[in-house]
């Protein structure tokens, strides 16, 4: 069996849209030619099926690459994207969002498994609504957060590890140490990326930066963070 591709290996820059939260047409237009390298659809508070839809239909005229990272298996649509990237969050204090909604989905729904990408979170902004909604355990060492990465990669086998801080920048030092740890998994940072030089300084060390809120702040300031 040939293996999957995977385009994210070249990848550099993902840049995050939320369902919830309004891009105007001429923005968007402004981030799919910025030289970004995929838009991922991601949110966590308030998210329907109707504006996920929507915001999707926004991006149809669009050939860059498009990624579903679903909140709930009642949000996942198939259509119009080409992956579908499936969290599984590690340090999730309810079971649920480690394997509880995934079987949820795989009961209840038709899936598109060449489509389906699984992906390891963990998640270490305490404040943050995806920490919150999870029950996420975010006290922990520089040692546990690797040991969490390697259990993703050399034991789930999964493509992805995504360090989220969401609202927050993290600790450089610990995301190289997590690009030193691994050897096969793609490693994502995602938080607090705002300027040309955190976007320089977390790009040294991650493999892909996954850059969404500054959109909604400054269209100019997201411009710098393109590598």
């Amino acid at each position: 069996m040939n293996p999957r591709p995977a385009p994210w290996k070249n990848w550099k820059h993902i840049t995050k849209l939320d369902p919830d939260k309004y891009i105007s047409p001429d923005d968007l237009a402004t981030i799919v030619s910025s030289g970004t390298d995929a838009i991922m659809i991601s949110g966590t508070q308030n998210i329907t099926d109707h504006k996920v839809s929507r915001l999707i239909s926004l991006l149809k005229g669009y050939s860059i690459p498009k990624i579903l990272e679903p909140v709930t298996p009642d949000v996942v649509s198939f259509a119009d994207v080409h992956y579908i990237f499936v969290p599984m969050v590690l340090n999730a204090g309810n079971v649920d969002w480690i394997v509880g909604k995934h079987k949820d989905w795989i009961m209840n729904h038709t899936i598109q498994w060449e489509s389906v990408i699984p992906e390891a979170y963990i998640v270490l902004n305490p404040d943050s609504a995806v920490a919150k909604l999870t029950s996420s355990r975010t006290n922990l060492g520089h040692d546990e957060i690797i040991a969490y990465a390697r259990y993703a990669e050399k034991y789930l086998h999964l493509p992805l590890v995504y360090i989220e801080y969401s609202g927050m920048y993290g600790d450089p030092r610990i995301v190289k140490r997590l690009r030193e740890s691994l050897t096969e998994a793609t490693l994502f940072y995602g938080g607090g990326i705002e300027s040309r030089q955190t976007a320089a300084e977390m790009s040294r060390y991650a493999d892909v930066i996954v850059v969404g809120n500054v959109v909604y702040r400054s269209i100019e300031k997201f411009i710098e963070t393109i590598p």
